[in-house]
């Protein structure tokens, strides 16, 4: 079983970047493919980027794509999500995920986090 936890979040301006982390607790971290979603207010909850066991397949939402980079050290068990370039629709409740595959739906996984706020403000 894992345990995720989110950090990284906050306050930021448009233009400015964060580096998201989400660290695991498990014995298994390295099996699982690992996903990022966020939600925003009043809407669902969104895919934002996917990452295989090994790192070696990426996958973004067009949304980010270009300024979010997805990235793992199992080693540490750790993934993370560098956000450059935030925009104000970029704030959201930020979420990591672990599931058999890298999958746009939520229901795909297995773990969640509890998330982590991003606020851009214009």
């Amino acid at each position: 079983q894992e345990q995720l936890v989110e950090s990284g979040g906050g306050l930021v301006q448009a233009g400015g970047s964060l580096r998201l982390s989400c660290a695991a607790s498990g014995r298994t971290f390295s099996r699982y493919d690992m996903g990022w979603f966020r939600q925003a207010p009043g809407k669902e909850r969104e895919f934002v980027a996917g990452i295989s066991w090994s790192g070696g397949r990426t996958y973004y939402a067009d949304s980010v794509k270009g300024r979010f980079t997805i990235s793992r050290d199992n080693a540490k068990k750790t993934v993370y999500l560098q956000m450059n370039s935030l925009k104000p629709e970029d704030t959201a409740v930020y979420y990591c995920a672990a599931g058999p595959v890298v999958a746009g739906s939520p229901e795909q996984y297995d773990y969640w986090g509890q998330g982590t706020q991003v606020t851009v403000s214009s």
